[in-house]
């Protein structure tokens, strides 16, 4: 008796709450130190004491918030694309036939597959960052999350869809795309409290990373490894040999050149997170470029740029543009303990009824 009265008292709460178990779920990293003081960005010398910085000091924020460890998979964005987009009309262009012919794409449609199960991942590649993705497609996964994702808006939520430049943040948003300074505290902070101080680079170090085969293994320091073009030409040993997945510096047609999300498994910012030196650029919501006509991009990628703080510039991607090198991650708030207990309470009450 008393197990049945729990078992009502649970699932009432988890009912009342509308608590929701979502197909696409976060491996977050919480960021902390709210109010810490931005970076010191470089300068350019001009002689005679004159000097000015290369680009604004970014990194400082006034809040504690969450952003996802990885970057947005294959294997999450096809849960939106058949949640959305079941029939598989691609009315919103959320899904760009690259996805399937381009090396790196990760995604199949299959038009005489049943409703809700039209886009597929290719074999292999449900871990690697989604990428052929536009800011709008980035914005509308976000509009999804916060909607509850199933059947929830895309065109409002988080971001009411427009141009692409002048959307803004709903400031009740529980999930959203990162600022630059959200995105850059993440990568390059040394969580060591409200400083200014910053690494070089998103590995927690001022030494350039090495380039290598997931996990790192033949680098001299696993924890200091990412995914990028370096040559090395007169050190041929293992590592630094061209691009990381195949040791060559030779581009190859129809080879995949994304690693899964979180494969360098030492090699993490302060916070935790994975990949932002490497992998794929990424989306931010804060709006760049001449006029403000683009949003900014930042992380170095694959085919090489390797970023370091001190030449992540401010750079203007246009909003409706997606290629092989682009992907995105996302934020969100720090859930109230409430929400974090109810979601407890939930669980639970989801194992006793299985019961």
């Amino acid at each position: 008796m008393m197990k049945k009265t729990a078992l009502t008292l649970l699932v009432g709460i988890a009912l009342n709450c509308q608590v929701t178990h979502a197909a696409v779920i976060f491996d977050w990293a919480y960021i902390g130190n709210a109010g810490n003081a931005p970076d010191t960005p470089p300068t350019i010398d001009l002689g005679g004491g004159i000097s000015f910085p290369t680009r604004d000091p970014h990194g400082a924020v006034a809040y504690d918030y969450r952003i996802s460890k990885h970057e947005v998979t294959n294997a999450q964005y096809t849960e939106f694309l058949n949640a959305v987009d079941p029939e598989g009309t691609n009315a919103l262009d959320l899904y760009d036939d690259e996805m399937a012919s381009h090396g790196n794409g990760g995604i199949l449609f299959d038009g005489g597959a049943a409703d809700g199960s039209k886009y597929q991942v290719k074999q292999g590649r449900s871990n690697n960052p989604v990428v052929f993705v536009t800011f709008f497609d980035a914005m509308r996964f976000t509009n999804w999350l916060e909607n509850g994702q199933g059947s929830g808006d895309t065109e409002a939520g988080v971001y009411t869809i427009g141009s692409g430049t002048d959307e803004v943040r709903n400031s009740n948003a529980s999930y959203f795309l990162p600022t630059v300074d959200e995105w850059f505290k993440a990568a390059y902070h040394k969580n060591d409290g409200v400083t200014g101080n910053y690494w070089g680079y998103a590995t927690s170090t001022d030494d350039q990373p090495y380039s290598d085969q997931p996990s790192g293994g033949d680098a001299p320091d696993p924890s200091n490894v990412a995914n990028y073009n370096f040559d090395d030409i007169d050190d041929l040993n293992g590592y630094n040999d061209g691009y990381a997945v195949t040791g060559s510096p030779i581009l190859a047609d129809g080879q995949n050149y994304l690693t899964d999300v979180g494969a360098y498994s030492s090699a993490t910012s302060p916070y935790g997170t994975f990949d932002q030196t490497g992998n794929v650029s990424e989306w931010t919501e804060t709006v760049a470029g001449i006029g403000g006509n683009a949003r900014d991009t930042r992380g170095g990628s694959w085919s090489g740029n390797l970023m370091r703080i001190s030449t992540d510039i401010d750079y203007g991607t246009t909003p409706g543009s997606s290629g092989s090198l682009v992907g995105f991650r996302v934020a969100s708030v720090v859930p109230e303990p409430a929400s974090l207990v109810m979601g407890v309470l939930a669980m639970m009450a989801v194992a006793l009824w299985r019961r």
